[in-house]
């Protein structure tokens, strides 16, 4: 049961219980039906389920770093592409400015950028943190909000001189 629980204690300390909670909790209550095997005085029964507690910790352990690595990747590429809008964003604004559209009708649409823009800092400082999952949920919706706010420069701006 000891070789049970050190298997529980390094899948927790690989973030087994946050990215694969199905095998972290098949070994807490494997670990748990143990000892209370034991305490029946069923030690067979106890080992049974210690081994099969230490096997489920180990198998959360390796699909947590599996699943980390994944949910890191996935942010790296979405706050990437999400950085790439808002650049793009910040050049029509530019451009608007030039094409002298009033300030007011694009007020919204630089704040949303600038919105934005703060919320993928905050998720790379969770990256920066090892807490990938936070900065996935960061950036959700992160996306349609900045592609939202690019529609909106787009509208106002003046249509481009047909040329003859």
């Amino acid at each position: 049961m000891d070789q049970a629980q050190g298997a529980i204690d390094a899948a927790q300390a690989a973030g087994a219980d946050a990215y694969a909670t199905t095998e972290y909790s098949a070994a807490t209550e494997a670990l748990e039906n143990a000892n209370a095997a034991a305490a029946a005085r069923d030690n067979r029964l106890a080992l049974n389920y210690a081994l099969e507690s230490r096997e489920h910790a180990r198998n959360a352990a390796r699909g947590a770093a599996d699943a980390k690595a994944r949910v890191r990747v996935e942010v790296d590429h979405g706050a990437t592409e999400i950085t790439a809008i808002v650049m793009q964003g910040r050049a029509q604004l530019t451009a608007a400015g030039q094409a002298r559209v009033p300030r007011p009708q694009l007020e919204h649409a630089a704040a949303e950028l600038t919105a934005v823009e703060t919320q993928v800092q905050e998720a790379g400082e969770a990256v920066a943190a090892g807490d990938y999952l936070r900065a996935s949920t960061v950036l959700e919706g992160l996306r349609e909000r900045a592609e939202r706010a690019l529609a909106v420069i787009d509208d106002v701006m003046p249509a481009p001189p047909q040329g003859r």
